[in-house]
């Protein structure tokens, strides 16, 4: 009476296999080396600022900015974009900036930094405004679109994902083929994944003219075929994910 019949028992094993995570074969390959082809190090700092002290802390940033915009000859680091969360952490304000010549240039940058007056001070200051702060350092998935700046009145939307440990090039392998349904709108602005920090951190961050062109672009996506394949390839690699809508600050290069 509860017996399965062949037709369902088939359709089940097909909806589970979807959801094992396949083998990835040993490699001597360091997993940054095989996702990413670029001597690029992307720095993320997330600052949790006092409620009280918003204004204050912009100003302080902004200011440092142009501090280090002001060394540029001296320094391999450039400011890709600013956000303030306006969904999600609230309070919560994120940078992101690019450094050339790899973890060296990282190196340079810190030491010219570190002996700068006027950047200590910008930076004393702002421990003030601030409840905490957390720095990663990522590099870009060399799948996705080269990053460039947005023009206009945008918002974005950071996605990140804390990946199983060795994970990593599985995540790679399906995402690779899963960007391609989300070109065609332009909305894929940047995908990193951690390399100092919080590891198995993932982060794929978009770009829409609004929340419901938002709405409207993920799910046409859902109707291309093959889509629901890769994301059904990848939940069972994720161990926690979030989703922060943000904002451009008014000296952010991106908008």
């Amino acid at each position: 009476m509860f017996g399965t019949t062949p037709q369902k028992c088939e359709n089940r094993e097909g909806w589970f296999s979807k959801l094992l995570v396949r083998r990835i074969e040993p490699t001597k390959e360091p997993h940054s080396r095989m996702l990413s082809d670029k001597d690029v190090i992307y720095e993320l700092q997330t600052h949790n600022m006092r409620p009280d002290s918003r204004k204050k802390y912009l100003q302080n940033y902004e200011r440092t900015v142009r501090l280090i915009e002001s060394h540029k000859n001296e320094l391999s680091c450039e400011l890709v974009a600013s956000w303030t969360v306006q969904v999600g952490d609230m309070d919560q304000v994120l940078h992101l900036w690019r450094h050339i010549g790899g973890f060296s240039g990282i190196d340079r940058s810190k030491h010219f930094l570190i002996h700068d007056k006027d950047y200590l001070t910008l930076e004393e200051e702002r421990g003030n405004y601030l409840r905490s702060r957390h720095l990663q350092y990522l590099l870009s998935f060399s799948y996705w679109p080269p990053i460039e700046a947005r023009k206009g009145n945008n918002v974005y939307e950071i996605r990140s994902y804390s990946l199983k440990p060795g994970t990593m090039i599985e995540w790679g392998n399906n995402w690779a083929r899963a960007i391609n349904y989300r070109r065609q709108n332009q909305e894929a602005f940047a995908g990193f994944f951690s390399q100092v920090g919080r590891l198995y951190n993932v982060h794929h961050i978009w770009c829409y003219s609004d929340l419901h062109c938002r709405k409207e672009t993920r799910e046409s996506a859902w109707r291309l075929p093959g889509w629901d394949e890769c994301v059904a390839y990848t939940v069972p690699l994720i161990r926690e994910m979030h989703s922060r809508i943000l904002h451009p600050t008014s000296f952010s290069p991106t908008q």
